[in-house]
C-alpha cells in the first residue's frame, strides 16, 4: 500500500512526491524478480524503485491504498521487517545530494527501470465507498470488490449492484484523482550525473571509520578482485568488524565499491595500467601495486591511526584486533611466510607483507619511512623491501627464531604464531577436505589465501574451500558460519 499525505481537508496526489509507506505479506513469492541495489535508507528514489519493480515482476497484486487510510501511527518498539517506511518526502535540496544521485544512479543501473519505462497511472486502488471497501482500475473502468477477507478480481465493467447514488459520485471522484498520476514514472526521478563523485576523502574517512583505539583495518584493490573484495568485506561484516577502509586501485573498483555502500577512496598515486588477470605475485603488476599499500599505511600513521593491513585473500575466522593491538608501541606484528612446521619462522625473505599490525608511534613510522624509500628503488615487490630494512639483509637483525629489531629505530618485528596466523603453504591447510574445520580446530584466527599463483586458481581455491561469503549474481552477502 502507498500512504500519500493529507493536506488540509481534501487529499493531494502527488504520485513522485510525498510521504509514502509501503507494506507486503510474507507470502510465498518475492515482491520481485530484481536485485536489490545497495541503497542508501532516506535518501530517496527506494520506494518508488521497489513499486516499479513490484509491478513489472508481476509475482504480487499490488495496489494503492492512500484512499482507505485516514491516519496512520508507527510503533517504534516494533519491528517492522516487511514494511518500508524510511524513504520519505526528499526536498529539492536534497535531490542535489550525492547520495540522492547516488541512489538515482543505483535504481538506473538495476531492474526493470534500466530497460523500459513503467508508468504509475495504471495502478489500481484501494478505497472506502458507501461503506463498502473497493478495489478500482479508472484505466480498464472496472471494480473489484473486497470482501469476506480475500479479495475477488471480477474483472469486467462496474456492476449495477455498485451503481448507487452514493457509489457513483464517489467512483467519479477517484476517477478525477488519477487525472494527476499520468506521466508520472520512475524514470522522471532518474536524473543522475554521468560519474559518481563522492565528497570523501581518506582523511574524512579515518574520521568516521575509525574505532574508539583510533585503529582501522585497511585493504587495496583493483577490478580484477572485486569479488574477492566484497567476501573480504562480508566476513568481517560478518564478524561484526567496521572499521575498515578500501583503497581501490582504479575507477572502476571505486564505483563498484561505492554501490556496493563500502568506505571507499581512491589513491592518486596508484598505478592506472593494473592487468585484470596477470597481477600475481612475481609479475611487474604486483609489483607496483604492493608498494601503493606501503605508503598508504604510512599516511594513515602519520594521520595519528594505527593500522591493521589485510590483503583481501586474507581469510578471517575470528577478530584478531584484540591479540594484534596487545603488542603494544614500537612492535610491528607480521605474518609469516615460512612453510616449514619446524625452524624459524623470521628467516630471510619470510615477512609477509599482507598482513600486519602497525601502530602510529614514533619508531614504527621512522622504519615505515625507511621500507617506503627501499621500495621505491627496488626492482622488486615491496615485501622483500619489509624484511631487507627491518631485518637486514640475510637476518643480520633477528632476534630468536620470531623476532627482528631494526637498529635505528628500535622497531621489533615480532612474526605471528602460525597455527593462529597460517599462510598459505603452512601445514597444507587449503588441501584439507575440509579446511574451515581445520582451521577451526586449529584455533586460526585468519589464513592467509596466497603460495598458488594466478587469480583465477586463488579465486577456485576459495570458492571450493567454503571460505567464500559473497553471492556474485546478487551482490549480497551470504547468510554463512
Amino acid at each position: 500500500m502507498k500512504f500519500q499525505e493529507k493536506l488540509g481537508s481534501s487529499w493531494q496526489w502527488t504520485c513522485c512526491d510525498g510521504r509514502m509507506m509501503i507494506a507486503w505479506n510474507n507470502g510465498e513469492l518475492p515482491l520481485h524478480h530484481g536485485v536489490l541495489p545497495p541503497f542508501l535508507y532516506s535518501r530517496g528514489v527506494h520506494n518508488h524503485w521497489l513499486i516499479n519493480e513490484a509491478l513489472s515482476s508481476g509475482f504480487r497484486f499490488v495496489f494503492d491504498a492512500s484512499w482507505a487510510i485516514s491516519s496512520f501511527v508507527l510503533d517504534d518498539s516494533r519491528s517492522w521487517s516487511n514494511c518500508s517506511v524510511k524513504s520519505f518526502f526528499v526536498s529539492d535540496t536534497e535531490k542535489e545530494s550525492w547520495e540522492y544521485d547516488s541512489n538515482s544512479h543505483l535504481a538506473a543501473l538495476y531492474g526493470s527501470s534500466s530497460l523500459h519505462k513503467i508508468n504509475y497511472s495504471g495502478l489500481m486502488k484501494l478505497f472506502k465507498c458507501d461503506a463498502q471497501f473497493l478495489i478500482i482500475s479508472t484505466t480498464e473502468d472496472t471494480i473489484h470488490p473486497y470482501a469476506n477477507k480475500r479479495m475477488s478480481l471480477c474483472k469486467g465493467s462496474i456492476p449495477k449492484c455498485w451503481k448507487s447514488k452514493r457509489t457513483l459520485p464517489c467512483i467519479a471522484e477517484i476517477k478525477k484523482s488519477q487525472n494527476g498520476m499520468s506521466g508520472c514514472s520512475l524514470k522522471d526521478q532518474l536524473v543522475p550525473s554521468n560519474t559518481l563523485n563522492f565528497p570523501f576523502s581518506l582523511e574524512s574517512l579515518l574520521a568516521i571509520n575509525a574505532d574508539k583505539n583510533r585503529t582501522v583495518v585497511l585493504t587495496v584493490a583493483g577490478y580484477s578482485y572485486k569479488d574477492m573484495l566484497m567476501s573480504w568485506v562480508c566476513r568481517l561484516r560478518r564478524l561484526k568488524i567496521t572499521n575498515f577502509l578500501v583503497c581501490a586501485l582504479d575507477y572502476e573498483t571505486y564505483q563498484f565499491s561505492i554501490m556496493q555502500g563500502l568506505p571507499v577512496f581512491n589513491d592518486p598515486s596508484a598505478p592506472s595500467d593494473i592487468s585484470f588477470n596477470d597481477c600475481h605475485f612475481g609479475t611487474k603488476c604486483f609489483e607496483r601495486v604492493t608498494k601503493v599499500k606501503s605508503r598508504l599505511v604510512l599516511k594513515i600513521l602519520k594521520l595519528g591511526y594505527n593500522v591493521l593491513l589485510s590483503d583481501v585473500d586474507v581469510y578471517w575466522f575470528r577478530n584478531p584486533l584484540p591479540l594484534l593491538s596487545s603488542f603494544g608501541p614500537a612492535i610491528l606484528a607480521a605474518q609469516s611466510d615460512e612453510y616449514n612446521q619446524t625452524g624459524p619462522i623470521n628467516l630471510p625473505r619470510r615477512l609477509n607483507s599482507g598482513f600486519y599490525f602497525a601502530h602510529a608511534d614514533g619508531p614504527t613510522i621512522a622504519a615505515m619511512e625507511k621500507v617506503v624509500r627501499h621500495a621505491a628503488t627496488s626492482g622488486l615487490s615491496e615485501q622483500p623491501s619489509f624484511y631487507d630494512t627491518l631485518c637486514g639483509e640475510e637476518g643480520s637483525t633477528r632476534k630468536g627464531d620470531n623476532r627482528c629489531v631494526e637498529p635505528e629505530t628500535n622497531l621489533t618485528i615480532h612474526f605471528l604464531d602460525r597455527n593462529l596466523f597460517p599462510n598459505g603453504a603452512y601445514l597444507e591447510l587449503w588441501e584439507r577436505k575440509n579446511v574451515k574445520s581445520a582451521c577451526k580446530k586449529q584455533g586460526c584466527l585468519v589464513l592467509h589465501n596466497n603460495w598458488i599463483s594466478g587469480r583465477k586458481k586463488k579465486l577456485e581455491r576459495q570458492v571450493l574451500s567454503g571460505l567464500w561469503d559473497y553471492d556474485i549474481t546478487t551482490r549480497m552477502c551470504l547468510l554463512t558460519e
